[in-house]
């Protein structure tokens, strides 16, 4: 007898762990419209709003068209390049890689991306920066040459845009502009 109220027991909390895990996973998936909805109205939680933030992101559409532009600026210079744009927390939202671009510019590309909308700050810039600290170039992910912008709300680094694949940093970093300035059109 006390082991059939064992395995009843193991069953039953078996099922309701299974129950709660399958809530769980309904509870997080909300159709994109109620997510974008929330953050847009910025609710908040409670009087104080303590709970919550409002951010800005962009989109897939905006995205590639900055992308596209970058990559249209590099073409009219007869430059073969890959051009990556990636949202604020780093995350890739689009990578266009230029026919001919060579195959290193591809992670190059996201690399600057990540650096310049982690730094909010050209990574031209923030190669001047290494002479004070040296250790910047150990945080994984980042690559400090020329050719990453960030792309700016309100002052607030939103997304970056990296190009790689010129021969020089400043013309990576000229197309990766292009491709921020053709946001604010």
């Amino acid at each position: 007898m006390k082991t059939r109220t064992r395995v009843l027991t193991g069953t039953a909390l078996a099922v309701a762990l299974g129950a709660g895990a399958f809530g769980v996973v309904s509870a997080s998936a909300t159709p994109a419209a109620e997510t974008a909805q929330v953050s847009v109205a910025g609710k908040k939680d409670g009087p104080s709003g303590k709970n919550f933030t409002t951010t800005t992101h962009l989109t897939v559409d905006a995205a590639t068209r900055a992308a596209q532009a970058a990559l249209k600026a590099a073409e009219s210079e007869n430059q073969k390049v890959t051009v990556a744009v990636v949202d604020r927390n780093g995350n890739t939202i689009v990578t266009l890689r230029g026919d001919g671009a060579g195959p290193q510019s591809y992670e190059s590309a996201q690399r600057k991306a990540f650096t310049a909308v982690s730094w909010n700050a050209p990574t031209s810039v923030l190669v001047g920066r290494l002479a004070q600290t040296p250790n910047l170039k150990d945080i994984p992910g980042t690559l400090f040459l020329g050719g990453g912008t960030p792309v700016q709300a309100d002052g607030a680094p939103v997304a970056g845009i990296g190009v790689a694949g010129a021969p020089s940093g400043d013309l990576d970093e000229k197309f990766a502009k292009a491709g921020a300035d053709a946001l604010n059109k």
